[in-house]
This record gives C-alpha cells, structure tokens and sequence, in this order.
C-alpha cells in the first residue's frame, strides 16, 4: 500500500526530479522540460479519458481533491504561469501574486463547470505560453521574480522546472487513483 507521500507526490517533489537544477544552458533538459509543457494538457486529458461523473468527483486521496478539482486548479495554476512568465520578461524582478489554491478549489467553478472546459482552456493556454518562451535567450531565462510565499527570487527557469513537474504530478494523482480503484 502506497504511504500517504506516495499519494502527496507520486512523481517525487520537484527535488527529486532528474534535470531538476539543471543550468539553464542545458539542451537536453530545456528539450525535455519545453516537451512537459507541450504534452501536459494532453497527458491531462489521457488521465481522464472515459471516467464517468461519479470518478471525477472521487479524490485522489483521503483529504485530497477530486479529480475535478485536480484538472481545474492545473488549468488556473498554469493561467498563474503564463502571467508570472509575462511579469517575469516584461518587469525588473516583480513579486508574482500568489493564490490560496485550497480555498480555489472550493469555488463553484470547481464543482459546476465540466473539466472539458478546463481541458480545452489548457490546450489554448498552453499553446500562447510555448510560442512565449519556447526561444527565450539564457540571458532572458535568467530574468527573476520574487515569490513571497516561498520568500525567494527565482529565474524563469526555474519557473519552467517547477511547470514542468506541475503538470506531470497532477496527471499521476488521476494516473495512480486509477490504478488504485481498477478503473484502467
């Protein structure tokens, strides 16, 4: 039986992760992380293919969100990205406004609005944030900005990281409850 950080993170933390960390004139895991970004809605809609109402609305975890709940806050989580990442080359260091993404996840959008709608807003969404910084300079991923809740400057390269994992450890939330309940 899977311990309860199994099921926090299935993937590991973003630690964990093998190109995490990697310097930012690093090909391959530009490639790789650039790719996460690329798949995620689509990795995202594979997770939930074919579940029925009564399973989107099971969490993936005792005291954890609902499927539903998981494909809407990736969709407003990476609405957050897409604008860190305009403050982030548009601005000198700004401080990125943070969310309580628990208290999100309680809003009525979360539990009326189906999770296509979320879905095909990630596909859009995905698509404006690779053409913004899919040929970025190492001068312009070094750029920063302030993350008050963690108290720390970060380049957007490590904001690429931390969207790179993102997206993977939400679908592996969904991937593992499937496994878990017999629903493959």
């Amino acid at each position: 039986m899977a311990t309860e950080l199994d099921q926090r993170y299935p993937i590991g933390k973003i630690s964990d992760q093998p190109f995490y960390e990697r310097p930012v004139d690093d090909a391959e895991a530009k490639r790789i992380y650039l790719a996460d970004i690329r798949s995620c809605p689509y990795v995202l809609e594979e997770a939930v293919l074919n579940l029925d109402e009564s399973q989107l609305d099971t969490p993936y975890r005792d005291g954890g969100w609902t499927v539903k709940q998981v494909i809407h806050h990736v969709a407003d989580s990476h609405m957050n990205a897409l604008m860190r990442f305009k403050l982030g080359l548009t601005e000198n260091n700004p401080t990125i406004k943070t969310y309580e993404e628990g208290e999100w996840a309680k809003l009525e959008d979360y539990v009326k609005v189906p999770i296509n709608v979320s879905l095909t807003l990630l596909h859009s969404l995905h698509i404006r944030l690779l053409e913004l910084i899919k040929d970025l300079s190492t001068e312009e991923w070094e750029r920063t900005l302030f993350h008050p809740e963690h108290k720390k400057t970060m380049t957007l390269w490590q904001l690429l990281q931390t969207y790179s994992w993102h997206g993977k450890h939400h679908a592996a939330h969904i991937t593992e409850l499937r496994k878990k309940k017999g629903w493959e």
